[in-house]
């Protein structure tokens, strides 16, 4: 995500950033959760409002007592989380999970709501899914020979081998083909470019950038990924987050650098500000200055630097560090959102985990806020940002991701001119229609994807 450190791997915190603990103790519940609250204390954005260790039952369970002190949890703390395997937690931070390598949109079959098709909305590359040649668009109507129901559909998908009914939609009807593939998951490194492409559209040639999560493990490919529309000369871009619940901020930063117009202009100047509780921020000026507070624009030999709008395709999914991107960019362009209203979460963490290895459990609480440049940070509601064109992911057929046909594609290609369909279009203009959605979400093969987060690392003490 970019800020106060470089963000290229999780690593594990001190357990106070005050002082140097190295004392040894049992692995009990009153042991962790006393390093729960002292890190809490240290740490959470919201730490004045944590009930003190002595009105709080240490026996309980960790799981149980880390949400017991959070701050107005489901409300205003919508968002921290622990996990009871840092390790797990580490691995889904930086896009390694178990999967077959999908996310599907869920349908209704029919009218009576009973009877569910998941739509694949897209296949990571390199995926047991993609080798068994699932794409975009296809149609599950049967898991393990089980009809897909209102009541399953969030759980279906969860065994690690699955044979997969498939089907079709024609003329608003979805039907069965009578064919099925059998996928087994995989632990997968997450490839977070699902497509990059340039489409020549009413005289301009308009960058397409579909991006899942912000992995710094991925700067390099991010980057050239736009060294390739740079050379290629694009004059409008479309940078589509739907499907991105968030990430490291410095990643979402460089795309941000790549992105902005005139960057030359702005190096040195502020991107971003982080705001955290009292005490920590106090501890960061004393060994650092203020400036560490601060993101500022550095040079990115392949910004585009030439583009005075960008059109961003928005989800209720599109999350934290794609919100971000959102926020940076709005003092210096013109951003247009097209879309459903994002999931309103302008906060991020820090990943807390034990030093000295006597328990496992990773912490992902709230530690800061960001602001953009105008210290403007007023989207952390449910309704996030507001799209500048509404529209829904429920027209059915699924084009692929990059076709200029794509329902949210055509309607940014729409804005930029009023061009009759040409050359480099996937797939040709076919029949379509709306279909109802059982949920606002796509949801995942693994649920642990689902999460949405920004987050970032804490400075080191220097002494």
């Amino acid at each position: 995500m970019g800020g106060i450190a470089c963000n290229k791997s999780v690593t594990n915190l001190p357990d106070n950033p005050f002082t140097n603990n190295t004392t040894t103790q049992k692995n009990t519940n009153t042991d962790i959760n006393t390093w729960i609250h002292e890190n809490m204390t240290a740490y959470y954005l919201w730490t004045d409002k944590m009930p003190a260790i002595a009105k709080t039952n240490t026996n309980s369970n960790p799981m149980d007592y880390f949400y017991s002190i959070l701050y107005d949890y489901h409300t205003t703390d919508r968002f921290s989380w622990i996990d009871s395997s840092s390790t797990n937690l580490i691995n889904q931070l930086n896009g390694i999970n178990t999967v077959l390598g999908i996310r599907v949109t869920a349908f209704y079959t029919d009218d009576t709501k009973v009877n569910v098709a998941l739509v694949i909305s897209y296949v990571l590359k390199g995926s047991p899914a993609e080798k068994n040649g699932l794409k975009r668009g296809d149609i599950i109507l049967s898991v393990d020979d089980q009809t897909i129901t209102s009541s399953n559909y969030n759980s279906v998908l969860q065994n690690q081998t699955l044979k997969l009914g498939l089907g079709t939609y024609n003329n608003k009807v979805f039907s069965s083909t009578g064919k099925s593939v059998t996928v087994t998951k995989v632990e997968l490194q997450t490839n977070p470019i699902l497509q990059d492409t340039v489409i020549n559209w009413s005289g301009k040639k308009v960058g397409y950038f579909a991006y899942l999560q912000f992995l710094t493990s991925f700067d390099d490919s991010l980057r050239a990924a736009f060294g390739r529309f740079k050379a290629k000369g694009i004059n409008e871009l479309v940078v589509d987050l739907r499907y991105n619940g968030g990430g490291y901020v410095s990643n979402s930063d460089l795309l941000t650098t790549l992105i902005v117009k005139d960057l030359a202009s702005k190096v040195d100047k502020v991107m971003n500000k982080k705001m955290y509780n009292d005490a920590y921020t106090k501890e960061v000026i004393k060994q650092y200055g203020s400036a560490a507070l601060v993101t500022n624009f550095k040079n990115e030999a392949n910004n585009i630097g030439t583009l005075d709008r960008v059109f961003i395709l928005t989800s209720t999914g599109t999350a934290s560090a794609s919100e971000l991107i959102i926020n940076n960019l709005k003092p210096f362009m013109n951003v247009i959102l097209i879309g459903e209203h994002t999931y309103g979460k302008n906060v991020g963490s820090f990943t807390i985990t034990d030093n000295a290895k006597r328990w496992n459990y990773g912490l992902q609480p709230i530690t800061f806020k960001i602001l953009n440049s105008l210290d403007q940070s007023d989207y952390g509601t449910v309704n996030g940002f507001l799209p500048d064109y509404a529209l829904t992911d429920d027209i059915l057929p699924y084009k692929l991701l990059g076709d200029p046909t794509e329902t949210y594609l055509n309607k940014a290609l729409s804005i930029i001119g009023p061009s009759a369909y040409k050359v480099n279009a996937i797939s040709g203009f076919t029949s379509v229609s709306r279909a109802n959605k059982v949920q606002s979400n796509s949801i995942s093969d693994n649920p642990i994807q689902d999460k949405f987060d920004m987050f970032d690392k804490p400075l080191k003490r220097k002494n």
